[in-house]
């Protein structure tokens, strides 16, 4: 016999069934367009701005890793690193304590994130682009590029106005690195598979330890994060890839192991070579 639920139940709180089911273009539209105006409202909007447009195209024609933060990134060999341009993601800064390694720069959008880690990002000299709602924990320095985030499924060429976050970090890092010119960008630690398990999105409090990250206290001891959404992702990962082909441009995956299949597989030493 078939089982129903029971109506009176409460229904299991699946954060994409919760959203307003309607279809409201003027709706989504106004808040675009505010969300856009009320950045720029800040001088901090223009003075990245005018960063980004100084960066466009600055490393042309050269390549770049991606240093993800799967568990597998503790296998990849950092020391092959130290004449390419690099991206750290997120809490990357965990890594320092396992090597000497450090990343060209690091970019962060998650508010969880730039919260929790916003000691390291106010005093660290490596450049940074974060989400604009960063500057309610990081002020402007030098080296901080704020990024606006707008809701427009698109790969901007140009990430001075917005960028789109796609559900995962390492897209965002696939924009600036082609904003930058990077013609070849090789992925690593992008394991694409999470052990703890839920509804995509769902924002959770983290155990005593991370299984899924290099680091355990990645997320832990009681900390919020958010559930990853890989489908999301692989869709944003698409997008990317096929952006990056339409224009003579290359994407490779060099993570040691991973779930990863939408990109060309190689070795990290076999992509420093090409």
């Amino acid at each position: 016999m078939n089982s129903f639920p029971n109506p009176s139940t409460k229904p299991f709180e699946n954060p994409i069934l919760v959203q307003n089911p309607t279809i409201n273009p003027y709706r989504h539209a106004v808040h675009e367009l505010w969300n856009r105006i009320r950045w720029d409202l800040q001088p901090d909007s223009w003075r990245s701005r005018q960063k980004l447009k100084a960066l466009k195209n600055r490393y042309l024609g050269q390549k770049a890793v991606i240093l993800c933060n799967g568990p597998s990134l503790l296998k990849s060999d950092l020391s092959l690193l130290k004449e390419i341009y690099t991206f750290g993601l997120n809490k990357i800064n965990l890594l320092f304590q396992y090597s000497e390694f450090r990343p060209s720069c690091i970019v962060a959008v998650n508010p969880f994130v730039i919260e929790q880690n916003a000691e390291f990002y106010r005093h660290t000299k490596i450049p940074l682009f974060l989400d604009s709602k960063a500057v309610k924990w990081v002020r402007s320095r030098s080296n901080t590029t704020y990024l606006h985030s707008a809701n427009q499924f698109k790969f901007p060429n140009d990430c001075s106005i917005s960028i789109f976050q796609g559900a995962t970090v390492t897209f965002v890092a696939l924009q600036i690195a082609y904003h930058l010119g990077f013609e070849q960008v090789a992925l690593i630690g992008c394991d694409h598979n999470f052990v703890t398990e839920g509804a995509a999105n769902q924002t959770v409090t983290s155990g005593e330890k991370d299984p899924n990250h290099f680091d355990p206290n990645y997320f832990a001891g009681g900390v919020k994060w958010q559930l990853p959404d890989l489908f999301r992702s692989e869709v944003s990962y698409r997008l990317a890839q096929e952006s990056f082909l339409a224009n003579g441009r290359a994407i490779f995956n060099a993570t040691e192991g991973g779930h990863l299949e939408l990109f060309p597989r190689l070795t990290l030493a076999e992509f420093l070579k090409m």
